[in-house]
């Protein structure tokens, strides 16, 4: 028989967009982390934030409503991970809260650097990209960075499995022999479901952000690390 978590027990996983299909994706991604003894895991949409993040504005408008869903949850959590390639409103989130807050980017690319010297990312759009490299520059991760290119696929097309696979490989190909990338990092919590077969088509270790952030996220509220 299962018991309803005690306050304070729980792992938010929150996806920023309105798009169930990801959301649902990102749950499905997080069996191997349900386990005897760790928080539980629950994940969430933000039903008022847009099919997709992605665009600077896009980031910027769900910054607030982050910070209040947050706020709302609080007593129930023990920690919380914004699960967006993004890491819309992770630094107001982790202001707010005295729980342990990990962002989908940010745990993806320090993971990868642990898994290869040079790490690759696979983008959705090619309008990400400075996004994204803005915040390795502020990370301070440019030197092992081997580049990063876009699937040309937004949020809800992701969903197209055969289409979506096929154009991740290619993508994670030319980072691996063009780039010089020995991890690849998929740049969209979309994109869960294809980790397994990417992995296999490219013969390399490939990261699932979400993934790793919650891992990262139990380790911390196991060892209470809350952090600044």
């Amino acid at each position: 028989m299962s018991h309803a978590p005690a306050d304070g027990q729980t792992l938010f996983v929150i996806n920023p967009n309105s798009t169930a299909a990801v959301t649902h994706g990102i749950d499905t991604a997080m069996a191997p982390m349900r386990m005897a003894g760790g928080p539980a895991i629950e994940c969430l949409s933000l039903p008022s934030g847009p099919p997709g993040i992605q665009t600077q504005q896009d980031v910027d408008s769900v910054a607030p409503q982050l910070v209040s869903l947050a706020r709302s949850l609080r007593a129930r959590a023990a920690g919380f991970v914004i699960a967006c390639y993004s890491d819309p409103g992770l630094h107001a989130v982790r202001e707010a809260m005295d729980v342990p807050v990990l962002g989908i980017m940010e745990s993806g690319v320090l993971t990868a650097l642990t898994l290869g010297q040079r790490f690759g990312v696979i983008a959705i759009l090619q309008g990400s990209i400075a996004r994204h490299l803005r915040a390795y520059g502020a990370m301070g991760v440019q030197s092992r960075l081997a580049g990063e290119l876009a699937i040309g696929l937004n949020v809800t097309e992701l969903a197209q499995y055969e289409r979506t696979l096929a154009r991740m490989s290619e993508v994670g190909r030319r980072l691996r022999d063009e780039q010089g990338a020995d991890v690849i990092v998929m740049g969209c919590a979309g994109m869960a479901a294809y980790r397994e077969p990417l992995q296999q088509a490219l013969g390399m270790p490939v990261v699932e952000p979400s993934q790793a952030a919650v891992a990262m996220a139990i380790g911390r509220i196991k060892m209470n690390w809350h952090g600044a």
